[in-house]
């Protein structure tokens, strides 16, 4: 399934089938990125925390959503 709003370029490009629009299902997703840019400063503000590489970012991302979502 795929969730938006209602914007018209997501009916024409994804099938109705697999399409659920509405303001109940975006703002689960917006909620969980603003908690992922509050908690994470290094997605937020890349002068003060900042990750060196990309396996570095990928593992701090990882590690707080398997915390966050599963603990």
């Amino acid at each position: 399934m795929i969730t938006s709003d209602d914007w018209g370029s997501y009916g024409r490009e994804v099938p109705k089938d697999k399409h659920l629009t509405g303001k109940i299902f975006t703002q689960r997703i917006e909620r969980n990125n603003l908690t992922l840019r509050t908690r994470i400063k290094r997605l937020a503000r890349k002068t003060i925390c900042f990750s060196r590489s990309v396996e570095i970012h990928e593992k701090v991302i990882g590690t707080f959503i398997e915390k966050h979502m599963f603990s």
